[in-house]
């Protein structure tokens, strides 16, 4: 399955609500399995409040769980398509 690296901040209204946070990703994370995809949350200090990776079947159901996020409110991401490394070096062999 396809994989994603979200990096993330919360908004004011996030902040605001933060003790609700690991409630919050325990949602997420239930929405994505009903997506069919999966959801790993890390909190972090410094410029992003926590990163995630996600696993979806394809773009399309990634974009789709990555808007409903945003439509809550609490967190701004960015999301990166990240391939692994035998992914990567199959890619990168058909290079002429």
């Amino acid at each position: 399955m396809p994989k994603y690296i979200i990096l993330g901040q919360w908004t004011d209204q996030g902040i605001r609500t933060v003790k609700d946070t690991a409630k919050r990703a325990d949602a997420v994370k239930a929405l994505a399995a009903k997506m069919g995809a999966k959801l790993d949350v890390w909190w972090t200090m410094g410029a992003y409040d926590f990163v995630a990776m996600a696993e979806a079947p394809n773009d399309e159901t990634y974009m789709q769980l990555a808007l409903q996020i945003g439509t809550q409110g609490n967190v701004r991401t960015t999301s990166l398509k990240a391939w692994s490394q035998d992914e990567a070096v199959k890619v990168i062999s058909k290079l002429q």
